[in-house]
Order: structure tokens, then C-alpha cells, then sequence
């Protein structure tokens, strides 16, 4: 490749503030399973997705083929590689009651209730993260502790609910 070819390239790709405006980074997965950031004009891998994530760069991964939005199917493949990898978020137990939810009649509440539990979780650490900052002499080790017991018995008593709904020896419809 020329210089010139680099250069043109370069000035065709729109930077980082350019894309936001344009919607979002737009990567594409080939049919030999590769990766191709159309932002940075390079192949890249799933911890590089991993990483605009972390960095809260919106994107959308296409299927060259046939252009079908395949980003959630990458998103399942980066958990999964953290999963795999010894970063383990997601107990044995939770991923089988998440996998039992599928089918079940409530497959959309349980997701509805696992994307705002997560985002009432980031918000509250958010305040907390703020509170911290404007507040000196709180010890902070209890401030967390109270706070994640307070998340705790949400989490419970909601999980409880859902899960009592199921049908199955994990739901209380089969006791009854």
C-alpha cells in the first residue's frame, strides 16, 4: 500500500466525534468470521469490542452477507470469552434460570427486569460515586456495604417473585 493510499484512506474515515454524529461506528463481520471496524479500517477482535464498550462507543455490528444487525450475537460472544476466561459475573445458577426463562411466558419481564436492575445498580453507584466526592469523613467501605445490602434485598425479593412464577421445581405453580 502507498502513501497515498494510506492518506486517502485516513481522510475518508470519519474520527471519532464524526461518527457520533453520524450514528453509530458501523463494524462488520465477514463470512470467514473476521471483524472489520469500517471506523479505523482495520480487523479487529472481540476484545477490541470488549473495548469500545468499556469506552461506551456506540456501534452496530453487520453480517456483510446479508447487512442483518448481529451486534447482540457479538455482545453473547464477548460475555462469553469473559465468562470462559476466569472473569466470571454470572453464577452456574443464575445463567440456568436465565436460560429457563426462555419460552416461559415471562421471557420478556425477566429481561425487562435484569436491563433495570442493572441500570438502577450503575445509577445508585453513580450517586454513590458523587456522595463520595461532596462528602468528607464518611467511610466509605460501609457506605458500600450498605448500599450493596440494599441491592441485595431488592434483587431478592424481585427475583423471588419472578421465579415463583415459573413453572418447574424452581417455581412454586408446581407446589400449589
Amino acid at each position: 500500500m502507498t502513501a497515498k493510499t494510506k492518506t486517502t484512506r485516513a481522510k475518508r474515515a470519519p474520527a471519532a466525534g464524526e461518527a457520533a454524529k453520524s450514528g453509530p461506528r458501523v463494524i462488520r463481520k465477514y463470512p470467514n468470521r473476521r471483524l472489520y471496524d469500517t471506523v479505523e479500517s482495520r480487523y479487529v477482535t472481540l476484545a477490541d469490542v470488549r473495548r469500545l464498550v468499556v469506552d461506551r462507543v456506540d456501534f452496530i455490528v453487520l453480517d456483510r452477507k446479508t447487512q442483518q444487525d448481529i451486534t447482540r450475537s457479538i455482545l453473547l460472544q464477548v460475555i462469553a470469552e469473559q465468562e470462559g476466561a476466569g472473569e466470571s459475573l454470572m453464577s452456574r445458577d443464575f445463567l440456568s434460570q436465565v436460560i429457563r426463562s426462555y419460552g416461559s411466558g415471562l421471557q420478556d419481564f425477566v429481561g425487562r427486569y435484569l436491563d433495570e436492575s442493572i441500570r438502577l445498580f450503575a445509577r445508585e453507584q453513580r450517586e454513590l460515586r458523587d456522595r463520595l466526592k461532596n462528602v468528607v469523613g464518611i467511610d466509605p467501605l460501609e457506605t458500600v456495604t450498605n448500599v450493596a445490602q440494599k441491592n441485595y434485598q431488592r434483587w431478592k425479593a424481585v427475583q423471588e417473585e419472578v421465579f415463583s412464577r415459573l413453572p418447574g421445581p424452581w417455581g412454586k405453580s408446581d407446589k400449589e
